[in-house]
This record gives C-alpha cells, structure tokens and sequence, in this order.
C-alpha cells in the first residue's frame, strides 16, 4: 500500500503516456477475442492508469486462467520511462510467492472498460511460462542497489555523451561561420583595392 501511495504522489497523474512513457510495443494491446481464437487485436489505447496497473493479475504465456500473480510494483528510470514491472507470484504457485522483475518487452497489457475511468480494469500477460517466469531475477534489495546503480551509470554515460555531441556541434558551427565571416571580409576588402587601382 505504501508503495502504491508513494508511486501514486510521484507521478502525479497516475496516468502514463502508452508510446511516450512506456515505448509503442511494451503495452501492445490484446483483444480477449484473441486468446479465444478469433484473432482480431485492440489498437494501443494511448494513456495508462498506473493506479490501475497496481495489482492487476498477471499471467503466464499460454494461460489466459491460471494467475501467476498480481502486479507489485512499476519501475521508472531516470526519464520517468517504464522500465520493468515487478510481479508479486501466488503462494500456491511453485514460486514461492516471491518478487520477480520482469523487463518491458516480455508483457503486454490487456485492457477492458477502457472507456471509463471508474471501471477500467487491466490484466498483465506474460511473454514467458510460469518455469521462465522462476529464472528471472528476484525484486530484493540486492537487486535494487545494483540495477539502480547501473542504470544510473549508463544515464549519465548517454547524457555526457549527448553533451559532448551538442559541444562539438556548437564549435563546428562557430568555426564555419568564422571562415565565412573572414571569406566576406576578405572579399570586401579585394573589391575595395580593386576599385582603388581602377581610379588611379
């Protein structure tokens, strides 16, 4: 509850962006009808309730009835992107009803009443089986301290870097119209002495 409230307050909102905040794939929909057979595919619906997503039942790949667990927890990185949902496994299941971290990219979001506020209503369907599901690393604080960790250091890598390339950038620019504003000056001043030995 306290991790609810607490990512609740820090999002504002509790809305997410569904291909700003998240990516265009992490969230792709998927019609109920779909895993009954018939095929046809919902369109990403564009905005996501994470105050919905908190605790909503998650499933493993091939099940659209067996429950694997429930949402625990959403990780955001330093942009406030989505990175990972963390899912709290059943204790009947053979998972022992731990923590597990599951990375965008291996879930999707079936949506339903998606057109009203007060009814809305998410289910989380894994790309992975339940023994997939037991391999992947366990929410802990050993987890946290090193992914955190990590993470932050590729941020920082990728914001020098985009630094550095705006530094360069601007120098180049500097030096071009430099040489341009010396090639002017210098042909002002060819014109001037041409025109001076004209007159004499």
């Amino acid at each position: 509850m306290i991790r609810k409230n607490l990512l609740t307050t820090a999002i504002a909102s509790t809305v997410f962006a569904g291909t700003m905040a998240v990516g265009t794939n992490a969230f792709a929909e998927q019609n109920t009808a779909q895993n009954n057979g018939a095929g046809n595919q919902q369109q990403a619906q564009g905005l996501y309730s994470a105050d919905e997503l908190m605790d909503a039942d998650v499933f493993a790949k091939g099940s659209s009835e067996d429950e694997v667990g429930e949402v625990e927890d959403i990780l955001l990185d330093n942009d406030m992107k989505v990175r990972a949902i963390v899912v709290e496994a059943g204790d009947l299941l053979d998972l022992g009803g731990n923590e597990y971290v599951v990375e965008t990219g291996n879930f999707t979001v079936q949506t339903a009443n998606g057109d009203s506020l007060d009814n809305i209503e998410y289910s989380v369907h894994l790309d992975m089986t339940q023994d997939e599901v037991s391999q992947l690393p366990e929410y802990t604080d050993t987890w946290w301290n090193q992914t955190k960790s990590s993470v932050q250091q590729a941020w920082m890598d990728t914001k020098e870097g985009a630094q550095s390339a705006w530094q360069t950038t601007k120098s180049a620019t500097a030096n071009a119209l430099t040489s341009a504003g010396n090639a002017i000056e210098g042909a002002g001043d060819n014109a001037q002495d041409a025109a001076q030995d004209a007159t004499n």
